[in-house]
């Protein structure tokens, strides 16, 4: 979940490899007659921080629950999906498994809905647009544990190698701060054009931004072929034709290491992430953390990390009382702190107030889109893609572009 892994889309490999990669844990044999297992992904990077953090709250379960044992697996992030529907097509899944919201939608068939595990107080503590990002049909598809938000970030050096005060708010100030930035050797952002990409990170929140979306409200038809479609494609395809953005970006996706935000020569940017760039930029005294921007609205992209219940679950009330207690209010929080991520609830409050860099972007988390809740999103992106790429390097005007991408995407709706 970290920038690195999210911001690749999830390979395709054998479910048999991964399975051989995850690492098992339980407090231990409590002898409890039901048994609930859980699949979860290195939100945590230090494994054994994440383990421990684990085997706490499953002790503490456990303590309360005599009679129900808890064990979950740790698998990496690659091959993800794959091994998870695999096992789902066998009947071999776990009971509960961490999802994102674009899997939530994509496994929704297979998915128990929450509302009637989650108790009603703990539901109603959901902050709004986390709810959102994870019900579908009325049906509440997660119990949520953590929430990200991408906000935009500057380089305070970059800024200052420039004799520019002044931080961008909306796209007006970006299109006006790119030429300055030029002539100081500096680009105004980063763009990765690659289609291994996710758009998550890189088009949509310029889509939503002007005011446009992935979809149709009802679903049944794309919609980024639109006029706010085309004018978010043509603000990056501008920078690119300009020399506003790293041209190599468009067509790879070097190492961050290897690009230009590395030596402080992108000024702002929403697809990175302090902890990506805290080194290179000299600590977070230089890391400035503003809203999204903004053209008709002020959005930024996010996630929300849920553990979601099959329906093959042996247990469903057993396994709902765990997905209740693993998210509750206490349990989130410690599993926030120790991750670097954001509270979905309401009643946990600040919990970054002494961090003027994650405080920034705690409060930003309002303004948080996680991407389309479509079985589609998926195959869409696909299609999107190579279009946007062809836009950013000159061989299709945005609007054949998204025409283009909409002709390929549609009959991907089902």
């Amino acid at each position: 979940m970290r920038y690195k892994k999210m911001i690749t889309a999830a390979a395709v490999a054998g479910a048999s490899a991964l399975a051989l990669a995850g690492c098992s844990g339980t407090s231990g044999d409590s002898g409890g007659s039901k048994t609930v297992t859980m699949w979860i992904y290195p939100v945590i990077a230090d494994e054994a921080a994440h383990k421990s953090l684990w085997d706490k709250t499953v002790k503490a379960f456990e303590a309360e629950h005599k009679d129900i044992t808890v064990k979950y697996e740790i698998y990496p992030w690659a091959n993800r999906d794959e091994s998870l529907s695999t096992a789902i097509a066998a009947g071999k899944g776990p009971d509960l498994v961490y999802l994102i919201p674009d899997q939530l939608s994509t496994y929704a068939k297979s998915i128990e809905p929450m509302n009637e595990y989650l108790p009603k107080d703990q539901q109603s503590d959901i902050l709004d647009n986390v709810k959102d990002s994870i019900t579908v049909d009325g049906k509440l598809l997660g119990a949520p544990i953590l929430t990200s938000s991408n906000a935009l970030m500057c380089d305070k050096k970059a800024f200052d190698a420039a004799g520019i005060t002044d931080y961008p708010s909306t796209w007006d100030d970006l299109t006006a701060l790119a030429p300055k930035f030029k002539e100081k050797g500096i680009y105004i952002t980063q763009y990765y054009g690659s289609p291994d990409v996710t758009l998550n990170m890189t088009f949509y929140p310029l889509l939503w931004q002007a005011g446009g979306s992935v979809y149709s409200k009802d679903g049944s038809k794309v919609a980024f072929d639109s006029k706010a479609g085309a004018k978010a494609l043509q603000l990056i395809s501008d920078f690119a034709k300009k020399g506003y953005i790293e041209k190599d970006l468009i067509s790879t996706m070097p190492s961050l290491e290897q690009t230009a935000i590395a030596t402080n020569k992108v000024a702002c940017t929403w697809q990175s992430l302090p902890t990506d760039v805290k080194t290179f930029w000299g600590g977070d005294e230089n890391i400035v953390i503003k809203p999204p921007l903004k053209d008709e609205e002020s959005v930024a992209y996010g996630t929300v990390g849920s553990l979601a219940m099959l329906k093959g679950a042996k247990d469903k009330t057993a396994a709902g009382e765990f997905a209740a207690f693993a998210t509750n209010a206490e349990n989130s929080k410690a599993y926030d702190l120790a991750a670097g991520y954001f509270s979905p609830l309401k009643s946990t409050g600040e919990l970054y107030a002494d961090d003027p860099v994650q405080s920034a972007i705690e409060k930003t988390i309002p303004t948080v889109r996680v991407g389309e809740l479509q079985p589609s999103a998926r195959a869409v992106m696909g299609a999107l893609a190579p279009e946007i790429q062809a836009a950013l390097l000159g061989t299709k005007t945005p609007e054949q572009a998204l025409k283009d991408a909409a002709a390929a995407a549609q009959p991907l709706i089902k």
